[in-house]
C-alpha cells in the first residue's frame, strides 16, 4: 500500500522530468537554422566592398605598338597644318580644314569600334570607362603617357590655333581630340589588362 506522500514524491519528480521548452522570454531554435549556419561558406569571388583583385601589367605590349604611332603621326599632321593655317590662311586653309575633318572622323568610327570590342570584353572582364579611354591602371606607363600626350597635343593645337583665329575655317580643329581619344579606347580594348569578373555559376552548393 502506498503512503500519501510517497505518491505525491512521485508526482513531484515525474513534473520536473518533463520538457517544457524553452523559458519565457528565450527564442527557441529551429533545427534547420542551425544547419544553415554550420554548413561551409561559399568562395564567390570579391564581397561586396571589396576592390577586384587587378593582374598585374606588363612592361610592354608590343602589339599595340601601331595605335601609338598613329596617334602620333595624326597629331603631328594636325599640329603642322594647323599652325600653317593660323599663319597663313588663305592657301593652307584648305588643306588643314579637310584633314581636321577627316581626322574626327576616323576618331568617331574608332570611338566606336572601341566601345563595341569594350563590351565583347566586359563579359569576362571588369571594365572602367576611365580604364577603355584614359588607359587608368590597364596600359603600361610608358604607353599611357605616349596616348595621353598625343591627345594633349591635340587639344592644345586645337585650342591655340582656334583662339588666333576667331570666327575662321579653323575652329573644325577643336574637333581633331576624338582622334587621339579613340585611338587610346581602342588600345585599352583590345590591349589593356583588366580584372577578370567572378564567376558565380561555378559555386558550389550548400551542403544539406
Amino acid at each position: 500500500m502506498t503512503e500519501p506522500g510517497d505518491a505525491s514524491a512521485e508526482v513531484t519528480n515525474e513534473t520536473e522530468s518533463l520538457d517544457v521548452g524553452p523559458p519565457v522570454g528565450e527564442v527557441p531554435v529551429r533545427p534547420e537554422v542551425a544547419d544553415m549556419a554550420a554548413a561551409p561558406s561559399l568562395d564567390v569571388g570579391p564581397h561586396v566592398g571589396e576592390a577586384p583583385v587587378r593582374p598585374e601589367v606588363p612592361a610592354e605590349v608590343p602589339e599595340g605598338e601601331w595605335l601609338v604611332k598613329l596617334s602620333w603621326l595624326g597629331s603631328v599632321a594636325f599640329a603642322v597644318t594647323a599652325a600653317a593655317a593660323a599663319a597663313f590662311p588663305e592657301p593652307l586653309v584648305y588643306i588643314s580644314v579637310p584633314l581636321a575633318i577627316g581626322l574626327f572622323a576616323v576618331g568617331v568610327v574608332v570611338f566606336l569600334w572601341a566601345y563595341v570590342v569594350a563590351i565583347s570584353r566586359s563579359r569576362t572582364d571588369l571594365i572602367g570607362i576611365g580604364g577603355l579611354y584614359f588607359l587608368v591602371g590597364c596600359a603600361p606607363r610608358r604607353v599611357r603617357n605616349q596616348m595621353l600626350w598625343s591627345f594633349g597635343v591635340q587639344v592644345v593645337v586645337a585650342l591655340v590655333t582656334a583662339s588666333l583665329r576667331p570666327y575662321t575655317p579653323l575652329a573644325f580643329g577643336i574637333l581633331v581630340p576624338t582622334y587621339g581619344l579613340g585611338l587610346a579606347g581602342l588600345w585599352g580594348a583590345r590591349y589593356g589588362v583588366f580584372p577578370s569578373r567572378p564567376d558565380l555559376s561555378t559555386a558550389d552548393p550548400p551542403e544539406t
